[in-house]
């Protein structure tokens, strides 16, 4: 697997930069990471998993694999959906809300919220995304530190990572799934987290021991 090329794909109001640091420790493991930036509020989820696919063609990535943060992962799901070939990929999803995200919901409600969100709450954020039916190369990091900003929703009232609730990132079928002890968006700058995406991604399994993280 050393060398294969990994797409970093960002979340909500991202740019992408945001991922640069696990793409240093992911070429420390050997991958070749690139960022692949897109609009998360001008562009549908849907529209964004076809400009993912163009991106691979562009690239001429026949088969490369993936790490999603939060929104990114539902692109990523979409893609693959579009895209039979890759469905041996393999692909860590990094507080993904798979099944929708409630702080989201609620936060959108709020008619001076709504904008926040943009295009992403259809097929995405609020729910209903699409799945591949083949999930046994996915693997899901969830965080457990629950410190963010959908805390400010009053909708989290069960265990998350302070944006997405730990039960929204269960993706039945997947491969392997975990729990590190981060926030959100410290699943991007922890080193466990990492660690462990280098182990999916050259094994297909989160393998070997991990700083206080625990299977799903």
């Amino acid at each position: 697997m050393s060398g294969r090329h990994v797409i970093l794909v960002h979340g909500l109001w991202m740019s992408g930069y945001e991922m640069s640091w696990l793409g240093r420790r992911l070429a420390r493991c050997g991958f070749r990471p690139l960022r692949f930036p897109y609009s998360s509020l001008r562009a549908s989820v849907a529209d964004n998993a076809a400009d993912l696919l163009r991106f691979c063609a562009h690239h001429r990535l026949e088969l490369p694999h993936f790490v999603a943060h939060s929104l990114g992962g539902l692109v990523v799901l979409r893609a693959l959906c579009e895209a039979p070939h890759l469905s041996d990929a393999r692909v860590v999803l990094l507080g993904t809300p798979v099944a929708g995200s409630v702080a989201a919901r609620s936060l959108a409600a709020r008619r001076w919220a709504r904008p926040l969100f943009g295009t992403s709450l259809a097929e995405g954020l609020a729910g209903g995304a699409r799945l591949p039916q083949a999930r046994r190369n996915i693997g899901v990091i969830a965080g457990t530190r629950p410190l963010g900003t959908g805390r400010l929703s009053g909708a989290l009232s069960q265990a998350s990572d302070g944006a997405v609730a730990f039960a929204e990132t269960v993706l039945p079928g997947s491969g392997d799934a975990i729990q590190v002890p981060t926030s959100h968006m410290g699943l991007l700058l922890s080193r466990a987290v990492a660690e462990r995406c280098c182990q999916f991604l050259r094994h297909g399994r989160f393998a070997g021991p991990g700083s206080e993280s625990a299977t799903l």
